[in-house]
């Protein structure tokens, strides 16, 4: 293979633009002397437009020509085909030049930029009032050109509609700035960008105004500073940002500029927080904390929230110098009786809830920030150490009392919806702007389903990197035979809101899905890693930009409930992406197999099994079957058979000592009429209540037609309880503690001599009405 071949360094400066007014040495004296005004009227404009055919010996002509000659040499040096149409209108340029000299009493090299801007006027109709009648409409864009190359006009923004890419073919040459355009689109098109393709004219018109303002149409020479001018003047309109948010970035990754920031001008004003001395101190501490940004942000806003009502209320002790136990304790009460609304700068996207009380964890947050404060201040020895923040300024118990564990777990029916209309995506679904699909297919579906399989945090998700599935295969049989059914698919999550980088197992579906992005995936720059500080190859990136955190609540959410019709909002408030982690946990935590709280805790990540209680709820179905397996009324009632004789109680002989009650012991019945409340009924000692199934009395009693069968319910004691479940031994030790115990007769199992062992009373499964 031959090596390319490297341009020479004539070549290169061959190459490169200059001005065409470079190499000429010309008369610039600003004054127009009163002889070249007398001439430029005595041609007049008739002569002045033949300017092809002029004679420059004559007279008036000699006159003129230290004006003439830079206005023919940039007539020459543009570039533009060579026709009758070109001719006429370069003639009219120099003509309208030289009588506005005559007319302003000063040359072409000392007008100002908005002498510049009357001549060409902000737009066509304006360029039509301002000039004769002789001058068409197709003399402006040469008019533009001469403005740019005689007295350095760059405002090209304010001309209203304006070709600028056909201008910067005209002053720096159609191949050179085509060239240049071409180097950035394919940058772009390895990104993935629409702006890459042959078609895109926002890339050719950003660049061909960025080559203007820097006078040069070389990429090598566009500049940070160049980019940071062209945001902060807006002068491309916000319209344009993107693209030159895009240009910056392929100009960069081509090694002559910095890329840009993560904002693309869309910050918005920073809050104020009452008395400018607490404003410093909060200013102070964010600009020294190593919280993350988004932390440190929102403990400052809620930080000048205290600062607009020490203006308001105790605007004496604006300085936290000032502060004491009983300033913190009036703070804490302020915050317990705050409403919505309450000290805020804006109450957009908040009208509906205005004047209602703050949740708990809202208050929770402004107490745990100002606690922050006080601690990190008194640490580095900026105040004085006169209260202890973590007593003076501690959550109410009011308010802790509220706080809990309360996931807000998304139904079961409406996230079986969810998840079929993800696994059914199809192009058609997918939201389009005007100019088509913003992200491709493949790159939407595996942002869906790492969403509803992962149970990952959306930063966790945007910060996913290529190659982070991994398949684990059992090779213990056929190695040639691995089904997909068989690999154990892999997800390795990078470093993340409390703990370090770990591995999880995710369905199959998900790897396979993942796969098939990263195949397609277009080369991407390097993106930092927010957390870690990497240079790192993101997996959800495109167009050289990694996807929002937001976008899945932004979008993905809203286009899943609109396929699956469903609300975007249910009972416990909106869809969000966080309440996807809840619900996948919860449904693993209650599953027919269930995980365990520690193995949940690892498939989550968290550091600590109280973490995971936030995520993982017990549904009420688990809960009524683990209800109805522990057998609490069974566990404490057990059931005998009880035995009635109709016929003592119709006769009235129950008046008298004549039993008509009789509880089925097994090998005996037992006609005490308060049973249940004999100590011995487990373990009868066969007192005078006693009479055997073996006697007479017993075949007689159950020989009886008119006898009525009954269940009587018979709670147990512990000892009892014992008996029953743990068998012959607890049987035995209940023996030994009623020996000496009465019986209703008041005689003891001692003095009636009760054997060592005895026969448990038969007890009537209550579900089953079996005897055990």
């Amino acid at each position: 293979m031959t090596a390319p071949r490297s341009e020479t360094p004539d070549e290169v400066l061959e190459s490169r633009w200059c001005s065409p007014l470079v190499e000429h040495h010309f008369d610039t004296t600003i004054e127009v002397r009163v002889e070249e005004a007398t001439a430029i009227g005595e041609l007049g404009v008739r002569n002045l437009r033949r300017l092809q055919s002029h004679d420059p010996h004559a007279p008036g002509w000699r006159v003129i020509g230290r004006l003439l000659r830079p206005l023919e040499t940039v007539n020459a040096g543009l570039d533009s085909s060579a026709t009758a149409h070109r001719r006429r209108a370069m003639a009219d340029v120099v003509a309208a030049l030289l009588v506005c000299c005559a007319e302003k009493e000063r040359t072409f090299w000392g007008w100002s930029t908005q002498e510049w801007i009357d001549l060409l006027g902000r737009d066509q109709a304006e360029f039509r009032r301002n000039t004769p009648a002789w001058v068409g409409d197709e003399v402006r864009p040469y008019l533009a050109a001469h403005a740019y190359l005689l007295g350095s006009f760059t405002e090209f923004h304010r001309l209203g509609s304006f070709q600028r890419l056909t201008l910067s073919w005209r002053i720096f040459g159609r191949d050179r700035v085509n060239g240049e355009i071409d180097r950035l689109r394919k940058v772009l098109a390895e990104w993935g960008y629409r702006l890459g393709r042959d078609d895109d004219t926002m890339v050719p018109m950003v660049a061909c105004q960025l080559f203007l303002l820097n006078r040069s149409p070389h990429l090598e020479d566009l500049t940070t500073e160049l980019f940071e001018r062209v945001r902060r003047d807006r002068l491309l309109g916000g319209a344009r940002l993107n693209t030159v948010h895009a240009v910056q970035r392929a100009v960069a990754a081509l090694g002559f500029c910095d890329p840009p920031h993560a904002t693309t001008g869309r910050g918005t004003v920073r809050a104020a927080g009452g008395a400018q001395v607490w404003q410093q101190w909060v200013d102070r501490w964010y600009a020294t904390s190593t919280l993350t940004p988004r932390v440190r942000g929102n403990v400052r806003s809620r930080l000048l929230k205290v600062g607009r009502w020490l203006a308001a209320e105790h605007p004496g002790a604006a300085d936290p110098v000032a502060w004491t136990r009983q300033m913190c304790a009036a703070w804490v009460a302020a915050v317990d009786r705050m409403n919505v609304g309450d000290y805020v700068e804006r109450t957009t996207g908040i009208e509906e809830r205005l004047g209602t009380p703050l949740q708990a964890s809202t208050k929770d947050g402004h107490l745990s920030a100002i606690r922050r404060f006080f601690t990190d201040c008194q640490e580095w020895e900026w105040l004085p150490r006169r209260f202890d923040p973590g007593c003076a300024l501690a959550t109410p118990r009011s308010i802790t009392a509220l706080l809990g564990p309360n996931p807000r777990v998304i139904a079961d029916d409406i996230w079986a919806k969810l998840l079929w209309a993800g696994l059914n995506l199809e192009q058609v679904d997918l939201p389009e702007t005007q100019s088509g699909h913003f992200y491709p297919f493949e790159l939407v579906h595996a942002i869906t389903l790492t969403w509803l399989f992962s149970g990952l945090r959306s930063d966790e998700v945007a910060r996913l990197r290529v190659g982070c599935i991994r398949w684990q295969h059992d090779l213990a049989g056929d190695s040639d035979r691995v089904l997909a059914r068989d690999a154990v698919c892999l997800l390795d999550v990078p470093v993340h809101k409390t703990g370090t980088a770990f591995t999880k197992p995710v369905d199959p579906i998900l790897g396979q899905t993942l796969d098939a992005w990263q195949a397609m995936r277009p080369s991407q720059p390097q993106c930092l890693d927010r957390r870690t500080g990497e240079r790192v190859d993101a997996l959800f990136a495109f167009r050289a930009r990694r996807i929002s955190s937001s976008y899945i609540n932004n979008t993905v959410i809203p286009m899943l409930c609109h396929k699956a019709g469903v609300p975007t909002a249910d009972i416990r408030g909106n869809i969000t992406s966080h309440r996807a982690r809840s619900t996948i946990a919860s449904q693993l935590y209650n599953a027919k197999e269930p995980m365990t709280l520690f193995e949940l805790q690892a498939w989550l990540g968290h550091r600590s099994p109280q973490s995971t209680q936030y995520y993982a709820k017990i549904s009420p179905t688990t809960l009524t079957r683990a209800y109805t397996d522990a057998g609490y009324f069974s566990r404490n009632v057990r059931t005998i058979e009880v035995l009635i004789d109709r016929d003592a109680v119709t006769s009235g002989a129950t008046a008298g000592d004549t039993p008509w009650q009789y509880y089925d012991l097994g090998h005996g019945y037992c006609t005490y009429t308060f049973f249940e409340q004999c100590p011995h009924r487990m373990a009868c000692a066969r007192c005078d209540f006693y009479a055997p199934k073996s006697s007479g009395k017993g075949q007689l009693l159950e020989a009886k037609d008119n006898l009525q069968r009954m269940l009587a319910a018979i709670p147990l004691s512990d000892d009892e309880r014992a008996a029953v479940d743990d068998g012959q031994a607890a049987l035995d030790n209940l023996l030994e503690r009623l020996i000496d115990v009465p019986t209703p007769t008041g005689t003891t199992p001692r003095e009636i001599g009760v054997p060592v062992t005895a026969t448990l009373l038969p007890i009537v499964s209550v579900n089953q009405r079996t005897r055990e």
